[in-house]
């Protein structure tokens, strides 16, 4: 009797355990579907002010989104990070005020998508949402975006590459570079890395349309659209269209693209992170 109870408690044992591994597989399965297929990926749109961007004159949007309390938070945590900023720029080869650009969208967007989280502690605190889900870190970056951005600079045939000067910029310390990858990323206390890759990111971008014969340099709206729509979807050519995840702030609509824009040419923390 004693011996087909232990027998039975180790078949539900031995249950319990098939069980748990087989929706943790099958969560596996779905975080890499939903990925592979883009259900992440926020509906994005082509912003009104795409023509007037190419112009010689620069047309800022209405400017709702400095007077709201998301960006009056985000303000003093971009100014707490200025030094991280600068950094990470000044090793990516790229303006600090360009991946802040990143910062502002991706940081506002999820403000305004978690009204409850930012009133009782982004707020209280002045401080940066680090997502650990399917983006991460305060930029929003996908693992796998991650996982390119650190091929292009090594594969010198790629379009993205930005020269041996760069190679060993990400290079990693651990023989465990998926997890070193994931650390880097998720850091809640320091988002060098973050930043760092994006910088990179964003200079990656901007040397495939240099190399196509196209500037893009002084077009945050554009830099920023395509880091929002993924590697895949950047196609140089002589009239981008910006635009990219809406982002809503006190009633007014912003794009992802348009809003870096008016971030990057407004004197917002001018001083701190130049352009």
């Amino acid at each position: 009797m004693i011996l087909d109870s232990k027998l039975k408690i180790l078949k539900i044992i031995g249950r319990f355990f098939l069980l748990t591994f087989a929706i943790l597989g099958l969560a596996v399965t779905l975080i890499f579907i939903v990925q592979q297929f883009g259900w992440t990926k926020v509906p994005g749109a082509v912003d009104p002010r795409s023509r007037y961007f190419q112009a010689d004159f620069f047309q800022l949007a209405d400017q709702t989104w400095q007077k709201s309390a998301e960006w009056q938070t985000l303000r003093i945590a971009l100014q707490k990070d200025a030094p991280k900023l600068r950094a990470a720029g000044e090793v990516a080869g790229i303006s600090p005020r360009l991946i802040a650009t990143i910062v502002v969208g991706e940081q506002l967007r999820l403000y305004t998508s978690n009204r409850e989280i930012f009133k009782q502690v982004f707020a209280p605190l002045s401080i940066l949402g680090v997502q650990t889900q399917f983006s991460l870190g305060v930029v929003g970056l996908k693992y796998d975006t991650a996982k390119m951005i650190e091929r292009n600079l090594l594969a010198s045939s790629s379009s993205f590459y930005l020269g041996p000067t760069y190679e060993q910029t990400l290079a990693f310390s651990s023989t465990d570079h998926d997890q070193e990858r994931l650390n880097r990323l998720i850091d809640q206390q320091d988002h060098y890395y973050s930043y760092l890759y994006t910088g990179i990111y964003l200079h990656q971008i901007m040397t495939q349309w240099r190399k196509a014969g196209f500037d893009i340099s002084q077009r945050p709206e554009i830099i920023a659209t395509i880091y929002n729509i993924g590697f895949g979807n950047s196609h140089p050519n002589a009239n981008p269209s910006a635009g990219g995840a809406e982002i809503t702030l006190d009633g007014v609509t912003y794009t992802f693209g348009g809003l870096a824009h008016d971030f990057y040419y407004s004197d917002e923390l001018i001083s701190d992170l130049p352009r």
